[in-house]
C-alpha cells in the first residue's frame, strides 16, 4: 500500500495524461452491480496461501531482498503467479508500462466464460518497496488472490458474469500500474466492468478487520461492502468501515465510476484500546510495525487474519459473479 505522501503522484498522472480525462468520466453505461443471492464461497486452506508466500519470499531472497518495481524480483514473482494461472486454464496477459525509467508490468488473468458485458475484477498490487520482500504488503493480497483463482479452476466455477483477476505493478510508486490499465481501456471496455474489489495487506501481524467504506465510492459500491461485511459477520468477526481514499489500486477504478470495495488489516496506524478489545492484539502498536521495512517477512503475517481475508475473497468471487 502506498504512503500518503505519494498519492499526489496519481493526481499528477491524471493531470498530465490525456487518457485520464476519458477514463475519469464514467461512461453512460453499466447497470448497477447486481448481486443475485449470497453464494458462500469455499473455505480456502490457509496453508496453501502460506505456500505462495514462501515462494514469493524465496524469490525476493534470491533477487536482492525485494520484489520492487524495476528489480528482478518483481518480474520473477509475477512469472511465478502467471505460470500457476496458465497451468490452471486462465488466459493471461502482461501489460507493460514505464515508471521511474524502468519497465513495469501488470498481470491480467481472465477465467473463460461468463458475460463479458458484466465483468467483475478482483486485484491487488504485486510489487514490494525496495526495503524488503513485502510479504504482507502486498504478498498477502497477491497470494490470497492467486489461491482463490486456482480454486476457481479446481472447482470449475461457471459464473454468470465474467471473472477477471489482476496483479498490479508499481503501486508503491503511486498506483502507476492500475492507473495505466484503467486509462488504457476504451470507454466501451470500461463500461463492461461492473465492479472492482481490491485486496492490499490482508495479513497484518497486529490485525484489524477493515472493509472499504462505500459512502465515498461510486454507486453500487455499497453492494460490494455488504458482501464483504456479511462474510465476516457469518464468521463471527466484527469489522470497521475504512476510508482508504487514494492509497491503493481501487482508486483509478473509482475515478472511472466503477463500483469498488476491498478489505484491509491495517498498516502504520496504531490499534486503539477499543480495537484491541474487539480483535485482540496489542493496543498502542501499529497494525503492521514492519510496514515498508525489511522486517516485512514471512514472520510478519497473522495467519488467522490471512485465513479470514482469503475466505472473504472467495466468498466475494462466488457471490458477485453469480
Amino acid at each position: 500500500m502506498i504512503t500518503r505522501r505519494v498519492t499526489a503522484v496519481v493526481a499528477l498522472l491524471c493531470a498530465t495524461a490525456t487518457a485520464c480525462a476519458t477514463a475519469g468520466a464514467a461512461p453512460e453505461r453499466r447497470a448497477p452491480l447486481d448481486v443475485v443471492a449470497q453464494q458462500a464461497g469455499p473455505d480456502i486452506p490457509v496453508a496453501d496461501v502460506r505456500a505462495h508466500l514462501a515462494e514469493l519470499s524465496r524469490i525476493a531472497d534470491e533477487n536482492g531482498g525485494n520484489r520492487a518495481h524495476g528489480q528482478p524480483g518483481y518480474r520473477a514473482g509475477l512469472d511465478y503467479v502467471r505460470a500457476r494461472l496458465d497451468a490452471a486454464g486462465y488466459t493471461t496477459a502482461l501489460q507493460e508500462f514505464r515508471a521511474d525509467g524502468a519497465t513495469g508490468y501488470n498481470l491480467v488473468a481472465d477465467w473463460p466464460g461468463g458475460d463479458e458485458n458484466a465483468t467483475v475484477m478482483f486485484g491487488g498490487h504485486a510489487d514490494s518497496v525496495s526495503a524488503g520482500p513485502g510479504i504482507n504488503d502486498n504478498g498477502s493480497g497477491s497470494a490470497g488472490l492467486l489461491e482463490v483463482a486456482l480454486t476457481v479452476a479446481e472447482q470449475n466455477l461457471r459464473p454468470a458474469k465474467h471473472l477477471r483477476f489482476a496483479w498490479w505493478g508499481a503501486e508503491e510508486l503511486g498506483l502507476v500500474g492500475s492507473t495505466h490499465y484503467v486509462e488504457s481501456l476504451a470507454s466501451t471496455e470500461l463500461a463492461k466492468i461492473t465492479g472492482y474489489v481490491n485486496f492490499d495487506m490482508i495479513g497484518s501481524p497486529n490485525p484489524g478487520y477493515f472493509v472499504y467504506a462505500s459512502a465515498s465510492q461510486p454507486p453500487g459500491s455499497e453492494q460490494i461492502e455488504k458482501v464483504l461485511a456479511d462474510y465476516f459477520v457469518a464468521a463471527g468477526v466484527q469489522t470497521e468501515p475504512v476510508e482508504v481514499g487514494g492509497r491503493s489500486d481501487h482508486a483509478a477504478f473509482a475515478r472511472a465510476g466503477i463500483p469498488t470495495g476491498g478489505t484491509f488489516t491495517g498498516a502504520e496506524k496504531t490499534k486503539s484500546s477499543a480495537q484491541a478489545a474487539k480483535w485482540g492484539g496489542t493496543a498502542g502498536e501499529a497494525f503492521d510495525p514492519c510496514y515498508h521495512r525489511a522486517c516485512d517477512t514471512l514472520d510478519n503475517i497473522d495467519e488467522t487474519a490471512l485465513d479470514h481475508n482469503t475466505d472473504a475473497i472467495a466468498n466475494a468471487v462466488w457471490t458477485l459473479t453469480a
